[in-house]
């Protein structure tokens, strides 16, 4: 009986649905996906889904974006909102949706096959969360897409070959995951059986050399194994590092040992699954019984509904007006004038589209993305590499206020100045077409993180990592207490550290233009006659002082160097509660440290056990400031050339490669 109630239960919601908003013209099924996705949230720390109330407008809710008929659901967009729990299955029933942007968050769990209902659906971003399992090959029937981008999560399993029938395809972003097996690049793509029972699309694949308007595709930092396909190769090199490939002209692949460990491992859960599918399949049969009576309830209610939604279509009509009224107020609150000087930004070179387009290779060499960004590579004529990050704004969705926080950032990240922190080198702003970009020095060597959870990080020896821990503080010393007013950085973690040839750690925020446009997007100011309304540039001020949380991430930061733990492998601050025991007990402080790491100075752990101890304090007035923190560092640990004599031959091997 546990069906027949749920039915019940699933039409009588849409039942009270009806009766108590009848003015509601989006379609009943999509209402109860977007109810299920919100059930599905287990923690909304930003209260994004506050508005999301049983009445009113679904339309006018945060993260919902409507058709202008208003009548179904075309975006469904929460980057960067700290959304915490499962994807519900039920959003394959937003059959006009077309993008779905949940970068950025903390969901969980498998990726729901459903979503390849989604027939309509033209961009796919699930990056920068903890989904797990298989890529599902359901994707392969969204027929309209253009962008899906799954890195950095944890996806296992093979990356299907119905990929290949997404003609549409322009980026596909499968990076950082434990992906497997080869890339299905040919025409003689399989799929599988198991126990003679159909899969799905059996002989219609045609693998990812099919996808003829495929620009951007990046496969690095898995598990994949034999060669990359021939019609792939225009790709950056980088495209395809950090894996198991074969092929010679394969760039920093991974140890042969890890390679076959993770084999094996996939190997015994594909044994485990199949032995669990097969006890599984026997309970699937239900008694007629059961069945006849889930018909007959069915079609009553049905009958019963039908009635309903004619009745609350009459009543609708009468108040389509409001609906336009409100329109009619946003659109006018978006075209708000406010003076901008042109001449502000004077003292900071201006590139040209073409000059960037042409050094970052049209643009094809992407190695981030955001809902509101993407970073490209790039080497300047006879210049520097660059990093640039492209703003993913059109002038409909850039307003005057944007356009004045555009130039106060610029101006701001132009007056930093220091050798741990990125510098800017320009912008770029055109209106044909509309571009806004944002032109830093690049650090050739990666980032942090992917050097202690992706690379060799036996290359990160222990006199490194004091180098990286002391020159993050000198760069947060310079931006918290000598520039004014104080600058912090709106993401600060391993991502956020970039590393030279020499490991020289550079601090660099390619978040921090995602926090402006995603407090934009939530209505927070615009300018009226000149001066603030809602506290927009206040705001920005306020978050800029965050001083504090600098800190405190500071402290994480020290653990994840040292341990070589992600921070954020299971709930955001489990890193702290893990090592809170450890730090006060110096017979204890050695469980820290990465077993791998050799040469560990125990005087050198001791303070920065203590550091990261005034980093994490919970009462925000006992966090030293980074200056003292800082000096804390530079007294305690002797980074000089005549430490370096006194180390063993590791180190005398890394001085050897600095000269």
């Amino acid at each position: 009986m546990r069906f027949p109630s749920l039915l019940l239960l699933l039409l009588a919601t849409q039942l009270e649905t009806l009766l108590f908003n009848p003015c509601e013209s989006v379609l009943e099924e999509e209402i109860a996906a977007l109810r299920a996705f919100k059930l599905a949230i287990s923690e909304d720390p930003l209260r994004k889904l506050s508005d999301w109330s049983s009445s009113g407008d679904p339309c006018s809710w945060s993260g919902i974006k409507c058709s202008d008929s208003k009548n179904s659901v075309i975006s469904l967009n929460f980057s960067n909102s700290s959304l915490k729990g499962f994807l519900a299955e039920e959003v394959g029933l937003l059959n006009s949706l077309q993008e779905l942007i949940l970068d950025n968050n903390l969901f969980y769990g498998t990726i729901p096959r459903q979503i390849g209902r989604l027939k309509s659906l033209q961009v796919l971003d699930l990056s920068a969360n903890r989904f797990l399992g298989p890529i599902p090959s359901e994707i392969g029937d969204l027929i309209s897409i253009t962008t899906i981008n799954l890195h950095f999560n944890g996806l296992t399993g093979v990356i299907p070959p119905e990929l290949g029938n997404l003609v549409n395809l322009v980026e596909l972003q499968l990076d950082r995951n434990k992906l497997n097996g080869p890339i299905p690049g040919s025409k003689n793509s399989k799929s599988s059986t198991t126990d003679g029972m159909f899969v799905s699309h059996v002989n219609s694949t045609a693998g990812l050399c099919q996808l003829t308007k495929l620009e951007v595709a990046d496969f690095s930092y898995n598990f994949l194994q034999g060669k990359i396909p021939s019609c792939l190769k225009y790709l950056p090199r980088s495209s395809f590092q950090g894996n198991c490939f074969q092929d010679k002209d394969s760039l920093m692949q991974r140890s042969s040992q890890q390679c076959m460990l993770v084999k094996s491992q996939e190997s015994a859960k594909e044994t485990y699954e199949q032995s669990r599918g097969r006890t599984n399949q026997k309970s699937l049969k239900e008694p007629l019984w059961l069945m006849i009576l889930e018909i007959v309830t069915g079609a009553a209610l049905v009958v019963f509904l039908v009635i309903c939604i004619v009745h609350s279509v009459k009543r609708c009509k009468s108040k389509s007006n409001i609906t336009m009224d409100r329109k009619r107020t946003q659109i006018m609150k978006d075209q708000i004038s406010i003076s901008i000087d042109d001449g502000f930004l004077k003292h900071v070179l201006r590139y040209s589209r073409e000059d960037l387009e042409l050094a970052c290779e049209d643009f094809s060499n992407i190695i981030g993305s955001s809902a509101n960004s993407k970073v490209y590579k790039g080497t300047i004529k006879d210049g520097p590499e660059i990093a640039v990050i492209s703003l993913l704004v059109s002038v409909t969705r850039w307003p005057s206020y944007l356009e004045l926080c555009f130039q106060k950032e610029v101006d701001n990240l132009a007056r930093l100045n220091h050798e741990n922190t990125s510098k800017l080198l320009g912008y770029c702003k055109e209106n044909e077409p509309f571009s806004r970009m944002l032109v830093f020095e690049y650090a050739s060597n990666g980032t942090l993180y992917e050097h202690l959870h992706y690379g060799d990080a036996g290359q990160l020896s222990w006199l490194r990592r004091m180098n990286i821990a002391i020159g993050v503080a000198r760069g947060l010393r310079y931006l918290h207490t000598e520039v004014q007013p104080p600058f912090t950085i709106s993401e600060l973690n391993s991502n956020a550290v970039y590393l030279t040839e020499d490991f020289s750690p550079k601090l660099v925020d390619f978040e921090r233009w995602n926090a402006i446009v995603s407090r934009s997007d939530n209505g927070l100011g615009y300018l009226t006659n000149g001066s603030l309304f809602n506290g927009f540039l206040e705001t920005s001020e306020t978050w800029n002082m965050d001083v504090q949380g600098n800190t405190y991430a500071f402290g994480v930061l020290l653990l994840e160097l040292i341990s070589g733990r992600s921070p954020n492998y299971k709930d955001r601050d489990s890193i702290v509660d893990w090592a809170i025991d450890y730090l006060q007990d110096p017979n204890k402080m050695s469980m820290i440290v990465d077993p791998e790491i050799k040469n560990v100075k125990i005087d050198n752990l001791s303070v920065l056990c203590s550091v990261i101890s005034l980093c994490i304090e919970p009462e925000l007035s006992k966090r030293p400031s980074m200056h003292i923190l800082c000096a804390m560092l530079e007294d305690g640990i002797d980074t000089s050339v005549g430490a370096i004599f006194r180390e063993p031959s590791l180190a005398w091997a890394e001085l050897v490669l600095s000269v």
